[in-house]
């Protein structure tokens, strides 16, 4: 199985682990699937009062799309058929607490996640990017979640260097992207007495606090990605482009610092 669940009856915390790590945890169209029905079957389990996402092995929590699950695009700008707009916990309707723990690198469709848990925990070897423009592809959704979980200039930042710079869990900490920094190893553990905190609290108030927190900043995401479509459309590279500049460059883009 490439996304992993354990559950604790008896803290009510559940554990959502990426399982390629040999592949640095990227999402092929197989993931995409599993994680969105992983959501679907957390929310109707009421045993789980609280979730932790994290991703196999040292080297990634999650390093986006895996280039094998491209998906041809419509030729409207006003189309897109993105298959990681459903790998979030809020896409699915889960409004049960989401702590996300963080080891190694996070990039590019990890955003997805990052951007609907309530909190990151991560290893202090953590680093983030968003390799998009360095490939010829348009930052939207992923840029549109760093927007609202940071600074405006520190997401703008992220978003347009690329591969070029990564963001260090130390400084991601300073912005307040990541709540809480541990030893390498030690990030999970952290997530996991988080989230049997706030599973033994009730769980309506829990569920409605996530909800309220939420609502602040839902109608300005929609609104936002009711827009990404054009962007992608008028600002990506031709495929071919894109799957050169990958081909040419990801050995040294995605190796471990």
């Amino acid at each position: 199985m490439n996304v992993l669940v354990t559950r604790d009856k008896e803290t009510g915390v559940a554990v959502v682990t990426l399982n390629r790590p040999e592949r640095l945890n990227a999402v092929d169209l197989a993931t995409a699937a599993q994680l969105a029905d992983t959501w679907h079957e957390l929310r109707a389990d009421d045993t789980v009062r609280s979730v932790v996402v994290t991703g196999a092995g040292e080297r990634a929590f999650c390093t986006g799309i895996d280039r094998s699950a491209q998906v041809p695009q419509p030729s409207s700008p006003y189309s897109t058929d993105d298959p990681l707009l459903t790998i979030g916990p809020k896409a699915n309707d889960l409004w049960k607490p989401v702590v996300a723990a963080v080891r190694g690198m996070a990039c590019g469709g990890a955003f997805y996640l990052l951007g609907e848990a309530e909190f990151v925990i991560a290893a202090d070897d953590a680093t983030f990017f968003d390799p998009h423009t360095t490939y010829g592809m348009v930052s939207a959704y992923e840029s549109m979640y760093l927007a609202l979980r940071m600074p405006h200039g520190e997401a703008a930042r992220l978003a347009l260097m690329g591969t070029a710079e990564r963001m260090s869990a130390r400084r991601a900490y300073e912005i307040g992207f990541v709540s809480e920094v541990t030893v390498p190893g030690g990030e999970l553990s952290a997530a996991v007495r988080c989230a049997e905190t706030i599973a033994s609290f009730p769980t309506e108030a829990v569920q409605g606090t996530v909800r309220s927190v939420w609502a602040a900043k839902e109608a300005t995401l929609t609104q936002a990605h009711s827009r990404a479509p054009a962007f992608v459309a008028l600002g990506n590279l031709p495929p071919e482009r894109q799957t050169e500049l990958f081909a040419t460059r990801r050995s040294k883009d995605f190796r471990t610092r």
